[in-house]
């Protein structure tokens, strides 16, 4: 008896099997080609699409303003071994967010990603070099930052670098590479 009930199991078992179609089928019973979204393209200048939505909820936790400062140089050696000041270049000061870490993961692996939320750039300050690449970025909030500038002179990719500052307190950071 037990025989016989394994064979009818495996009956059963293989006539549903014969029931269910193997991919979607019209009324007629052809095969139905399914149209699929197009892949989104990506920026005709190479940039990266950015993954990661503005964070409003985050950003609205951030203050603008304080009483901060992060002063630094910007600087780059050649081929020969030459200091290289990164003169007269613009440096940006970001709080480190889940939106400006994935800028920064982008940015350091050698590619560009997509222009920032305007409301993302609300919250980035910028300090501009001296003629040796010196700067200093004043009324920053306490909190912490991505600092990153390039030396154009020599077509450098970006340097970032973490900054964690107080209230009332100045950091001071070297840009170098």
């Amino acid at each position: 008896m037990m025989r016989w009930s394994l064979v009818v199991m495996l009956a059963l078992m293989l006539a549903g099997c014969q029931i269910a179609p193997q991919w979607p089928t019209t009324p007629s019973g052809e095969p139905s080609i399914e149209e699929l979204p197009a892949p989104e393209e990506p920026p005709q200048d190479g940039r990266i699409p950015r993954q990661v939505r503005f964070p409003e909820g985050e950003y609205a936790a951030l203050e603008k303003t304080g009483n901060a400062s992060i002063r630094g140089r910007l600087y780059q050696h050649d081929s020969r071994g030459n200091l290289v000041p990164g003169a007269g270049e613009t440096v940006s000061i970001a709080p480190i967010t889940t939106y400006s870490a994935e800028a920064a993961e982008v940015v350091l692996s050698g590619r560009a990603i997509a222009p920032a939320d305007p409301r993302a750039r609300e919250y980035t300050h910028y300090a501009r070099t001296d003629a040796d690449g010196n700067f200093v970025a004043n009324g920053l909030p306490a909190g912490d930052y991505y600092v990153a500038g390039r030396v154009g002179a020599l077509n450098g990719r970006p340097i970032i670098h973490q900054v964690s500052v107080r209230s009332g307190q100045t950091v001071s950071v070297t840009l170098k590479r």
